[in-house]
């Protein structure tokens, strides 16, 4: 059967922290020169509108939102039937009093409040209608002490040409406590082997990832083996950051590694879909700078992302994954802080 292409609209920008409705408007800005009908997808990063470094529950509870009529769901779906496609985008979610989880505790203070929200991605469809939520599963260290984590990841069936679209969140890429890294080959690799298992077509990613030089979310496998060719690193931050996009793919190895490497991850199991033989992956990620202000009260537990600043990577990319190629093929990226919409098309298989 012949190809179909799917058209993907990635924003990137640098959000202002707190500053929701200023974000709204950027984001409106960056969007006003797309027509009806013109994308099938468009993707906005993690937390977008609120922004992401917030300490403790009481900083961020102003703008936890109603996951059907708070902004980010309102904009999404006024977007979504203006550009008839679909939309989706990070929000922080407020739960309610049921879902609430009592504190983390321990020394750090930050840690001492009630976890009230989540860390949510949520999909609208081309008629405004909200397709599906999800919750961030594997919490990133500044989720913690606000942050419910989601039940596990989920995959959608969308109308062609989307197709078995699994919706996922920035550090869902890394290693899920209890399990720890074990090496290139053996992973684990929990949200790959939730592709395989899925038979996943289409792979969102919203990311509010940091840039390397921070103490960021790539901390399992550094000196693996690179799966893209060496750049040189940083000499224009209107070019891509190679180091991240390279860690990206290499924590979905078991989706594009050679035959031999990827018998054990993706055997398939009696009731499981299997991967198909390829797989796109849509990595929508922000740039800027937020935090810088250590308050006494959070005892620099979360480390220097608090006490010095955040600093994000951008480099929102699209990436073409073939079982058994050996290799991550990239189709499309934006630069570490390359401010506006990346409008690209892939082929996917029929």
């Amino acid at each position: 059967m012949m190809p179909t292409q799917l058209r993907v609209a990635v924003v990137q920008f640098a959000p202002k922290l707190g500053q929701v409705q200023a974000n709204i408007a950027k984001a409106r800005e960056l969007c006003n020169g797309l027509k009806p009908r013109s994308v099938d997808l468009l993707c906005l990063p993690e937390m977008i509108f609120p922004g992401y470094v917030f300490p403790d529950t009481a900083a961020i509870t102003p703008y936890l939102e109603h996951p059907y009529t708070g902004p980010t769901s309102t904009f999404c779906a006024e977007l979504a039937r203006s550009l008839q496609c679909f939309v989706a985008a990070g929000y922080p979610e407020k739960l309610e009093p049921h879902e609430h989880a009592p504190p983390l505790g321990g020394d750090n203070l930050s840690f001492h409040q009630p976890r009230i929200g989540a860390n949510s991605a949520v999909m609208y469809g081309p008629t405004g209608e909200r397709i599906g939520g999800y919750r961030k599963t594997n919490l990133y260290k500044l989720d913690l002490p606000w942050a419910v984590p989601g039940s596990g990841f989920t995959t959608m069936t969308l109308p062609h040409p989307l197709g078995p679209t699994t919706l996922a969140i920035c550090n869902d890429l890394n290693v899920q406590d209890p399990a720890v890294w074990e090496s290139l080959e053996e992973g684990p690799y929990e949200l790959a082997q939730h592709c395989v298992r899925s038979g996943t077509r289409l792979l969102i990613l919203l990311n509010a990832w940091l840039h390397p030089d921070e103490d960021g979310e790539e901390s399992d496998a550094d000196s693996a083996d690179s799966t893209i060719p060496e750049q040189i690193e940083d000499t224009d931050e209107m070019e891509p950051s190679w180091e991240v996009i390279n860690y990206w793919a290499m924590r979905l190895n078991p989706l594009w590694a050679t035959i031999r490497k990827a018998t054990r991850e993706n055997e398939k199991k009696p009731g499981e879909c299997g991967i198909p033989n390829e797989l796109l992956v849509v990595v929508c990620n922000r740039f800027g700078n937020e935090g810088g202000e250590c308050a006494e009260a959070c005892g620099c537990i979360l480390g220097k992302i608090l006490c010095s600043g955040s600093r994000f990577a951008g480099s929102s990319v699209l990436m073409s994954l073939r079982r058994g190629s050996g290799r991550p093929r990239l189709l499309h990226m934006m630069g570490q802080r390359e401010e506006g919409i990346g409008l690209w098309t892939a082929n996917m298989a029929a």
